[in-house]
């Protein structure tokens, strides 16, 4: 699908006044994403695990108004005015209105709470625009009720990345492809696909225990950190490698080789902070207990043989990933050995989940 195809046509109905309320899971990329071109494309493709625990609810009630000039919304986060966010989504209303002609039409009240601790390094930005991507398209679906569901999922998870690169991976299904991929049918730069090849049973339930190292804001924020790829030395074999790391993984995923898996997904994590390390200016988000963590999972691994394994964002949190098989050793390791690398001792437990979910009020 290209750009043209998201173009609505005339709408069927005119609504005064409505609401639309959904819940938007966060993502952890396995083969990662790290540099873009304008606007919002990847600079390579990238999948990811939905989560299920971790997510956005959002509210948008919508009522006409008069004055049709510019956007109009109030913006409350945990139930307080939040006008720091304000800027971020009159710029991401700017580059969906051709999409979404109606937006001018309305004043927006949006109401967004996340499940998760705000700024404790879990992707909020990709949880938050999609399940605001899914209540704008719920608002032109009232419009044109003849909208098919794979119309909605698609157009939202293109509008999703507009807002936040990731948060195309947070729309739909439980693994999710983005990016355009030769030997990965229908997939895109424009927006997430759920995979579309065998996905053994293992990975339906792998569980992600999230440990928080760090819950502060970053000291350099992951768009700035996209923008270094542009003049980075090694920027063009990294893109190389996630393209190669995808067609390695289809085999894995198939099979349930855990031992490939973990591999491909830690060597992955290392690689995107090693971009970080040799960009210029060149910046380190790992902390000392990140790196406590890495090396006390390696450990605890090669000793009892458990197929328990880590990733990272861009940021100090780890993403510890296992299979919900060992579930219950694992948590044990977690309180035994990680929690006291981890601020305040906290750490989220999470799962694979199946995407997002409208909330009927």
């Amino acid at each position: 699908m290209t750009e043209n195809d998201f173009l609505p046509g005339d709408y069927q109905n005119s609504p005064e006044k409505g609401k639309a309320t959904w819940k938007a899971p966060s993502n952890i990329a396995l083969v990662k994403y790290w540099g873009k071109r304008p606007v919002q494309m990847p600079a390579n493709p990238s999948i990811s695990l939905t989560l299920d625990v971790c997510a956005t609810r959002t509210s948008v009630s919508f009522e006409k108004r008069d004055n049709k000039e510019g956007f109009s919304f109030d913006l409350f986060f945990e139930g307080n005015p939040k006008a720091d966010f304000k800027p971020k989504i009159y710029t991401f209303l700017e580059r969906i209105e051709m999409y979404l002609p109606f937006l001018k039409e309305y004043h927006f009240t949006i109401e967004t709470s996340n499940s998760f601790p705000h700024s404790s390094g879990i992707a909020s930005s990709a949880s938050g625009m999609a399940a605001l991507s899914l209540c704008l398209m719920d608002i032109e679906r009232q419009l044109d009720p003849a909208m098919d569901q794979a119309s909605f999922f698609t157009k939202a998870s293109y509008l999703a990345r507009l807002g936040s690169g990731s948060a195309c991976r947070s729309i739909k299904g439980n693994l999710v492809q983005w990016g355009k991929h030769g030997n990965i049918p229908e997939s895109s730069d424009a927006y997430g696909i759920e995979y579309p090849f065998e996905v053994n049973p293992v990975f339906r339930s792998y569980c992600d225990t999230i440990l928080l190292v760090h819950k502060g804001q970053k000291q350099v924020s992951s768009t700035v950190g996209h923008q270094l790829m542009h003049a980075h030395p090694y920027a063009k074999n990294r893109f190389q490698q996630a393209f190669d790391h995808l067609d390695k993984l289809k085999p894995v995923l198939a099979s349930g080789d855990l031992g490939e898996f973990i591999k491909l997904v830690e060597s992955e994590a290392l690689t995107l902070h090693a971009m970080m390390m040799t960009s210029m200016p060149y910046f380190i988000l790992m902390k000392p207990d990140t790196l406590e963590i890495i090396n006390k999972i390696w450990a605890y691994r090669k000793e009892t043989k458990t197929p328990v394994c880590f990733t990272l964002d861009a940021g100090a949190n780890v993403h510890l990933l296992y299979p919900s098989s060992v579930k219950k050793k694992v948590l044990n390791f977690i309180e035994d050995e990680l929690a006291e690398h981890c601020e305040n001792g906290q750490y989220i437990h999470d799962q694979v989940g199946e995407g997002a979910i409208k909330i009927n009020t």
